[in-house]
C-alpha cells in the first residue's frame, strides 16, 4: 500500500468518525453534552436525571446500537461540588465504536441501576457500591463484592485512611478471624532521599580509607 492509498483511507476513517459523532450528538441533544477528550474518543457527560434516558438510546438507536456495557467504575473527587463521577464504557460492535458517558454526583445521591437495561452491570455496580459507598436503587443483590462482610467504610473514598480502620489475625484460641483496630507497631524509618548512585559520601570515603590505613598500620607493625 503506497503513501496516497494510506492518507485516503486516513481521511475515509476520519470523515466517517465525523458523521457518526454527529448522529451521536443528534440524538443525545438535549439530554447530554459532548466533553472535549484526547485522540478524539467520544465522551458525553449527562445529569442523573437522564442516565437512564442516555443509555437506552445509545443501546436501543439502530443507527447507533451500543449494545454492550464494557465497564462502569466511578471516580472520587473531594474538591467538587458534585463529589462524585460515575463512567459508563459503552461498546457498538455494529459501528466498533466506543462511547464513554459520564454523570456527576453528590455524596448521598441514589442511582438508578441499569441491570434491567444492561446485564452486566449488576457486579460493576456492587464493586462501585464497595469501593465509593454510592447505593444503586432496584439492583437485584446489591452487596459488597470485594471486602468483606462487616467492613468499614469504602476504601476508594479519597478520605479512606491508607491503613484502613481494623487489621485482621487468626485467634488460635477462639480459632477464627479476628478483628483489631489498626496498630502500627513498626517505627518510622529515616530517608535520606541521596541518589543511590551517590550514597553517604561519609561511609564511601571511610571504605576508600580503610584499606590505607591497614596497609600504614602493617608497614609501622613491619618496622617495629
Amino acid at each position: 500500500m503506497n503513501t496516497t492509498e494510506n492518507f485516503n483511507k486516513t481521511v475515509t476513517y476520519a470523515e466517517e468518525h465525523l458523521c457518526f459523532e454527529k448522529i451521536l450528538s443528534a440524538a443525545l441533544e438535549n439530554i447530554a453534552v459532548r466533553e472535549t477528550s484526547i485522540n478524539k474518543q467520544l465522551v458525553y457527560k449527562c445529569e442523573l436525571e437522564y442516565l437512564i434516558q442516555t443509555l437506552t438510546i445509545l443501546k436501543t438507536n439502530e443507527n447507533l446500537d451500543f449494545s454492550q456495557l464494557t465497564d462502569l467504575t466511578a471516580v472520587d473527587y473531594p474538591e467538587r461540588l458534585f463529589r462524585f463521577q460515575l463512567v459508563y464504557q459503552l461498546l457498538s460492535i455494529t459501528n466498533n465504536k466506543r462511547v464513554r458517558i459520564i454523570c456527576p454526583i453528590d455524596d448521598g445521591q441514589i442511582v438508578p441501576s441499569i441491570t434491567g437495561l444492561y446485564k452486566s452491570a449488576e457486579w460493576p455496580e456492587r464493586e462501585v457500591w464497595d469501593m465509593y459507598g454510592l447505593f444503586f436503587s432496584d439492583h437485584p443483590d446489591l452487596r459488597r463484592l470485594l471486602t468483606d462482610y462487616g467492613f468499614e467504610g469504602h476504601p476508594l473514598r479519597k478520605d479512606f485512611p491508607l491503613t484502613g480502620y481494623v487489621e485482621v489475625r487468626y485467634d488460635d484460641i477462639d480459632r477464627r478471624v479476628a478483628y483489631q483496630p489498626v496498630q502500627l507497631t513498626q517505627e518510622y524509618r529515616d530517608f535520606d532521599f541521596l541518589s543511590p548512585w551517590e550514597g553517604d559520601q561519609e561511609l564511601v570515603y571511610n571504605s576508600l580509607e580503610e584499606p590505607v590505613r591497614k596497609d600504614i598500620s602493617s608497614d609501622e607493625l613491619g618496622e617495629t
